[in-house]
């Protein structure tokens, strides 16, 4: 039932949809500017990796704003949990510092 309530909509937006295909509207464009040059860009590797570092980062610290909005009604198991939760975080800033992750070249 699920299943059919997720795909029913999108066989039905298929049949009845009207198809008028045009050169205008299979043609590429970005932010309603016709595009220029090729579609096909290389991006450097580290870029990726800077971004999956800054994303963990970022994530990681949002599990530290309820711990310290608890931190009181926690008590000491939680302060020791989130030494050892941050010492982690710290070796693996360490680590993609010692790789060369953070510098650019």
């Amino acid at each position: 039932m699920a299943i059919g309530f997720a795909v029913m909509p999108l066989i039905i937006a298929r049949v009845i949809a009207p198809r008028k295909p045009s050169l205008s509207k299979q043609d590429i464009y970005e932010c309603g500017l016709e595009s220029k040059g090729e579609a096909w860009g290389q991006f450097r590797i580290q870029y990726y990796v800077y971004a999956l570092m800054f994303v963990i980062f970022a994530v990681e610290t949002v599990f530290l704003y309820p711990w310290a909005v608890a931190s009181k009604k926690l008590g000491i198991f939680a302060l020791v949990e989130m030494g050892i939760f941050l010492v982690i975080l710290g070796i693996g800033l360490v680590y993609a510092w010692r790789k060369g992750v953070l510098e650019w070249k």
